[in-house]
């Protein structure tokens, strides 16, 4: 392991937006997140989401054994996917790889890039989910060769944070400033290894997140950069809903922010969809969990009056990118979406 923090030898978190060599997922089977026929939906939603990847970059899926590579196998022939897609027999607890697995840093030097992966503690989400925690060890678990890894003794999940490339950060009081996550660190300890790992010189930090979100507020939900100096932000319209007074305040503190030189940022609002619920029970459903790929960008729909609006914002605020809805809810219905359950390895 190296000695020194990755900020000192040049490392960096690439924006998402940069070329991928691949993405990761974990292929669906919790009935503890996706009961019954729920499941069923989820791996729809699922093999949408790797037929529109591989088209531009590899997926890298884990599956539990052979009796569920045989599944993913017969359903992706079924659909005419062959390409691209590579699974990996690793045993995970949920798919919420966005949080467990590796955090990727590059570095430019001598004109050429390197990569690295940090590996940070995973407590499920403040000791949620205790059966969910053994999901910690998967970084280490994957077959990513011999590149460096750093691993951080701070707990963090990677929708807690959102970053632009060049060094600010969006985070969460509610998710980084918890004490089920960090109770001996104070603000200026969690930025220093934000810094320090990430590259994160400048951290803007939000509030509060969505109403039915058990990540503590996980940032993915409601605030995203789409270029170096452009942030979606979450906004609901319904003064009545839960949501209305802390994406108010979230979008008013991005106006109010600046980028790491000093340049105020340009904010664009995105609508919320209709309140999604489950048997009574509000679901963290956001536009915002939308992941950038090579040439497209997939984004949670709902079915919902907004989801047209959502998508033709994205649409011009991504002009060389094919922005494709995926129906996301049942995938949903685990609190979570695509960007969640995704975690892209920048190309060098």
């Amino acid at each position: 392991m190296p000695k020194e923090v990755p900020l000192n030898i040049g490392y960096k978190m690439p924006a998402e937006w940069l070329m991928h060599e691949a993405t990761w997922l974990s292929w669906p089977k919790n009935p503890d997140s996706f009961p019954g026929e729920i499941l069923k939906e989820v791996e729809n939603a699922y093999i949408e989401i790797i037929s529109a990847l591989s088209k531009n970059e590899k997926v890298n899926l884990l599956v539990d054994n052979e009796d569920y590579e045989k599944r993913v196998r017969d359903m992706l022939k079924s659909k005419g996917i062959s390409d691209n897609v590579f699974l990996h027999r690793i045993s995970t607890s949920d798919v919420w790889f966005r949080d467990y697995g590796p955090i990727f840093i590059t570095l430019n030097a001598q004109g050429r890039r390197e990569i690295a992966f940090t590996h940070w503690i995973f407590n499920a989400w403040g000791n949620k989910y205790e059966d969910l925690k053994k999901d910690s060890g998967i970084p280490e678990r994957l077959p990513l060769g011999k590149i460096p890894k750093f691993k951080i003794p701070m707990v963090l999940e990677g929708g807690s944070i959102d970053v632009n490339g060049l060094g600010t950060c969006l985070t969460t009081e509610q998710c980084l400033l918890n004490k089920n996550r960090n109770p001996d660190l104070n603000r200026e300890q969690i930025s220093q290894y934000l810094k320090d790992y990430l590259g994160a010189t400048n951290i803007i930090w939000l509030e509060e997140g969505i109403a039915g979100d058990d990540t503590d507020g996980h940032v993915d939900d409601i605030a995203r950069f789409v270029n170096r100096n452009t942030v979606v932000c979450a906004l609901e319209n319904d003064p009545n809903d839960e949501n209305y007074e802390p994406l108010n305040k979230n979008f008013e503190l991005l106006k109010q922010a600046k980028d790491q030189d000093g340049n105020k940022l340009n904010v664009i609002s995105l609508p919320m969809p209709s309140k999604v619920t489950y048997d009574g029970q509000r679901l963290p459903a956001s536009y915002c969990n939308f992941y950038i790929a090579n040439k497209k960008v997939l984004v949670p729909i709902f079915n919902d009056d907004n989801d047209k609006k959502a998508l033709s914002i994205l649409k011009e605020l991504f002009p060389g990118r094919e922005v494709i809805g995926i129906n996301c809810r049942a995938l949903v219905y685990g609190f979570g979406a695509i960007h969640c359950v995704t975690q892209q390895q920048p190309k060098i």
